[in-house]
């Protein structure tokens, strides 16, 4: 669960040193400042769900920054705690949005109790504003666009595992969507307010990668005249998705471990702990149990990683979607000028024929480069490049292993997922079908 983050504006030295004292050992993240000025600055850097400030403060009022927060921070909440408590002070408060007033000199249950309930009712307002976000987008609320039966248990699947907080390793070939399938898991989970950041583990070296993930301090290494925020801390309370996970440095797999073991980690030249909450989805079009094997990828962090194994399909494997995938990426990808709104029945045959090895990702290359040929309305065969037309003439004849893979996928969809009768209508027992299941990553 996320640490909430409270922030105290207070212009005396022992009253604010009090308020953090007291407020960091309940377990709360606490930053002091002395005014106005500086909590609306502090604001607009950082998040808080909570500010706890006097009203008498040096330079602009109390009231006046509280106006201020609650129109430019609506989903922060506000107790105000003052020496010079009024009924007026306290009703004016209350009508610019505080949650509460409290008086000095400071009883410490009362201020627990309200800032408790402070931020239960933050908590409540997101809740609320995340369900309204995803009932407003109705379909779109997952970023895959599909109808058949493989795209229904993918969405399934994700939806369940996005409320369940663990890793995740996502399989698949090149191209079939695993970086969307991670955004899908991270829209869906209760971290979906905060932030979703991407790395490719193979496009970095251990050195760069070093610097990325963690951050470095001022003065780590030449030129770092100032200290940077690695990608773990800008994503705190949010989700990690490690592409290609693969591809991670052996010395950087023992970092990374660590972080998920631990919930810290260390700028690059710094010594001081940084605590940080975040799911991890990691990605790879290879097998990591060879890699395992090998001795290229480390067994702990494997086992750490893939605690849900999640199989992105092929576009093969789907290809009643290819339609509408082509509209999609139609409306997607038009620009001005660009005059394609519909496909020929033709065109549409020979993609529908075509086996597409760059899967999804290929298809949507092929969109946009017929938006960019296109003179007319209509997206036709010339607009295809040579691979596809080339295979209408050679169209490789599916494996034993691949036809007898998609007959078992449709035999259980028919069934419910009943395997009893799905083994009984394939004419083979109960562990025969599972051990094919299994094979096949069905599950």
């Amino acid at each position: 669960m996320t640490v909430a983050s409270l922030l105290v504006v207070e212009d005396e030295h022992i009253a604010r040193e009090n308020l953090t004292h007291v407020l960091t050992n309940e377990g709360y993240k606490v930053s002091a400042v002395i005014s106005a000025e500086e909590a609306l600055q502090e604001l607009g850097k950082k998040h808080h769900e909570l500010v706890i400030t006097d009203l008498m403060l040096p330079g602009i009022d109390g009231i006046t920054m509280l106006e201020r927060i609650r129109a430019q921070h609506p989903a922060t909440e506000i107790i105000v705690v003052t020496g010079h408590a009024s009924v007026q002070n306290a009703v004016q408060a209350m009508q610019k949005g505080a949650h509460s007033y409290i008086e000095k000199p400071l009883n410490l249950d009362e201020l627990r109790l309200q800032v408790s309930k402070a931020l239960e009712r933050q908590a409540l307002s997101q809740e609320v504003l995340r369900l309204k976000r995803i009932v407003a987008k109705g379909n779109n609320d997952f970023p895959f666009v599909g109808q058949s039966d493989a795209f229904a248990k993918l969405k399934k699947t994700v939806r369940q595992l996005a409320q369940m907080n663990c890793n995740v390793l996502i399989q698949g070939e090149t191209g079939t969507g695993k970086e969307l399938v991670a955004q899908g898991i991270h829209q869906l989970s209760q971290r979906s307010e905060e932030r979703f950041m991407a790395i490719n583990c193979g496009t970095f070296t251990a050195e760069l990668m070093d610097k990325e993930l963690f951050g470095h301090e001022k003065e780590a290494f030449t030129g770092a005249n100032r200290g940077q925020k690695g990608i773990l801390e800008v994503a705190d309370g949010g989700t990690v998705f490690f592409d290609e996970i693969g591809e991670l440095a052996l010395n950087m797999q023992v970092k990374l471990l660590r972080v998920l073991q631990e919930r810290t980690f260390l700028r690059v030249g710094g010594t001081k702990e940084i605590p940080v909450d975040i799911r991890v989805v990691a990605a790879t079009n290879r097998n990591l149990s060879e890699l395992v094997e090998q001795g290229t990828f480390r067994q702990d962090l494997y086992y750490r990683l893939n605690v849900v194994t999640l199989q992105a399909p092929p576009l093969r494997e789907h290809h009643e979607d290819i339609p509408i995938l082509i509209g999609h990426f139609l409306e997607k990808h038009r620009q001005p000028g660009q005059t394609i709104t519909s496909i020929a029945q033709d065109t549409l045959d020979m993609l529908m024929r075509y086996p597409f090895p760059g899967n999804v990702r290929e298809l949507e290359n092929i969109v946009q480069r017929a938006l960019a040929l296109g003179q007319g309305a209509i997206f036709t065969p010339d607009l295809l490049p040579k691979d596809v037309c080339n295979a209408q003439t050679d169209t490789p004849l599916a494996t034993l292993e691949d036809v007898e893979k998609t007959h078992i996928r449709k035999v259980l969809a028919a069934s419910g997922e009943n395997k009893t009768q799905a083994a009984r209508i394939l004419g083979i027992d109960r562990v025969s079908l599972w051990r094919k299941i299994k094979r096949y990553n069905l599950e």
